[in-house]
């Protein structure tokens, strides 16, 4: 488990987005089971608190689940996962529109460059 923290979010965030891109690529698979609070906390050497805040919040959001005295884990509901799965792709879609409108590049000429680079993407890993 390798996370590269930034200084412009909140490690807790960090945490979280790592867990649903874990998700997203089928790192994680519903009902496995990850680490508990302290575990998490050792492993990304992060305060015990912080990895508290993390886990709370996915189970706020029904990202996890826990039961008490077992290990907490990655939830069952499909309709959560695809969710996670929409945010992340909006995620993205929405950055890099930000930074291909501050240069003003037409919108044919992205989805064309997109579609090039994405075949060309394609063929590589053939």
């Amino acid at each position: 488990m390798k996370i590269h923290f930034n200084n412009r979010e909140p490690v807790y965030i960090q945490v979280i987005r790592y867990f649903k891109e874990q998700i997203v690529t089928g790192q994680l698979t519903a009902g496995e089971e990850i680490p508990s609070r302290r575990e998490l906390g050792a492993l990304l050497k992060i305060n015990p608190n912080t990895a508290q805040r993390a886990y709370k919040e996915m189970e706020d959001a029904l990202l996890i689940h826990t039961e008490r005295n077992k290990p907490s884990r990655i939830t069952f509901d499909q309709n959560i996962l695809d969710a996670i799965r929409a945010e992340l792709i909006h995620e993205s879609v929405d950055t890099f529109l930000q930074s291909i409108r501050s240069i003003n590049v037409p919108l044919d000429e992205v989805i064309d460059l997109m579609k090039q680079r994405y075949n060309k993407e394609d063929h590589q890993h053939d």
